[in-house]
């Protein structure tokens, strides 16, 4: 988990060119892999935001984002997130 506080934002542009700005809530290593929960940047306050997990890979070199398309993966990850938040919010 990241060890500093407010938010960080950041733009990512999907294979369409079509560029998104996203808030990142938390970055975690799993695994040996590191993901990222991230919800849309902006969003209303009384909005309830989903928020997307992806997940960090290597590509010609260069580190790339991308969606989990493993469920379990994905369930597994999530979980992992969730704890590490709630052990974070008893502190």
């Amino acid at each position: 988990m990241s060890d500093h506080y407010g938010s960080d934002f950041m733009t990512i542009v999907d294979e369409d060119g079509e560029e998104y700005e996203l808030e990142v809530l938390s970055t975690v290593e799993y695994n040996g892999q590191t993901y990222m929960a991230v919800i849309p940047a902006g969003y209303e306050e009384d909005a309830d935001p989903e928020v997307s997990i992806l997940k960090s890979v290597e590509e010609d070199g260069e580190p790339i984002l991308c969606a989990i398309e493993d469920q379990q993966e994905l369930e597994d990850v999530y979980n992992y997130i969730m704890d590490k938040l709630y052990e974070e919010s008893e502190e």
